[in-house]
């Protein structure tokens, strides 16, 4: 207890809340869903880039039902897609009977748009099941054979044009893992504990107005503003601190993270926003489900209205990822941590004018 005395009252308030976490079961169900995930991102990343992008990974031998005029430039565009096996019909009614009957997974009918064309015009009709598991994978590789349809007629055609046309952009083999990793998965582990920081804010600065424990103030040595430092500050350092967790986790899984201390920065700025937002809402509203739920719609609105700026949130935190910073990114950085910082002030004077009796 002597200690405790010694210290500034803020660390022991700050250290109290960080110890009283153990207990909350859905932050620490939350916390260790994020360290799931972060642990074993390497395996979850095959999965869950399955979701993200379909066609990334092979389909198990779709076969695509091709009929109709148009049947051998369909069939060789199907043919040339790979995970998809082209089946040959003499008549429209014969692929759609194989399709109803689950022969095939989609029906592709090839027209030619009017007798006059010359065949200058091709006129495509897919067919997808309604609803399937495979449904979504159907589609893209649907869409995936349209577009080499649509390449081979640019080539075989060029030849036919008074003037020669562009070029065609060479095909790119970019992995969607890639992608996913630095763009879904880092942005989502390092933005989930600012915003689990806030939701806390809330709950502790409620937790105490409904309890009453704030009418101690007037007996206890501490202030209103050294109680609300100590809950915000705790809560701000445990989103970088988890953040670090991660992107060491994710470097022992092969998934290299760049600019780990901007990135921790930014992380540490981003909880400073969100925390003051949650305990001025906890303060003002005194009641946990209106100050929650009015802090989980507005951080959702403000996230999502961040696409207005230069540089998303999350595009930021992704360049810092891959090592690809421009200085619009490090201006975000710095203007973040301004915002912060200026917050931060501002909601300790707000403070200071609250009366713990008329909470």
């Amino acid at each position: 207890m002597a200690s405790d005395r010694s210290l500034d009252p803020r660390l022991v308030i700050a250290r109290r809340d960080l110890a009283s976490l153990g207990r909350e079961k859905t932050i620490v169900l939350a916390i260790l869903i994020q360290l799931f995930v972060a642990a074993f991102s390497s395996f979850l990343v095959v999965g869950l880039t399955s979701l993200y992008d379909p066609g990334s990974v092979e389909s198990g031998g779709i076969e695509m039902a091709v009929t109709g005029d148009a049947q051998q430039e369909l069939f060789e565009a199907v043919a040339e897609t790979d995970g998809v096996q082209p089946v040959a019909f003499d008549t429209t009614d014969d692929a759609q009977q194989a399709f109803n009957v689950g022969r095939v997974d989609a029906v592709l009918t090839g027209t030619y748009a009017s007798p006059d064309s010359d065949g200058q015009v091709i006129e495509v009709t897919a067919i997808a099941p309604d609803s399937s598991i495979r449904t979504t994978l159907i589609v893209v590789q649907l869409r995936e054979v349209l577009k080499t349809l649509e390449r081979n007629e640019r080539f075989e055609r060029a030849e036919s044009l008074d003037a020669p046309p562009l070029e065609l952009p060479p095909e790119a083999n970019a992995s969607p893992y890639f992608s996913f990793t630095y763009t879904v998965l880092i942005p989502l582990l390092l933005f989930l504990p600012p915003f689990i920081s806030g939701s806390v804010a809330v709950d502790t600065i409620t937790e105490e107005i409904e309890r009453g424990t704030l009418e101690l103030l007037r007996v206890a040595p501490v202030s209103l503003v050294d109680v609300v430092d100590g809950k915000s500050l705790a809560m701000i350092a445990l989103a970088p601190a988890q953040a670090a967790l991660w992107i060491g986790l994710l470097s022992v899984n092969g998934i290299a993270v760049s600019n780990p201390l901007a990135l921790l920065v930014f992380v540490a700025a981003t909880a400073a926003i969100v925390v003051v937002f949650g305990v001025v809402l906890g303060l003002q509203l005194g009641r946990r489900r209106p100050a929650q739920l009015l802090y989980s719609v507005l951080t959702l609105v403000v996230f999502g209205a961040a696409i207005l700026l230069p540089e998303h949130p999350s595009t930021t935190a992704a360049k810092l990822a891959v090592d690809s910073p421009s200085l619009v990114t490090y201006g975000h950085v710095a203007g973040y941590v301004v915002a912060a910082v200026v917050l931060f002030v501002v909601a300790r004077r707000y403070v200071a004018r609250v009366e713990p009796e008329s909470l």
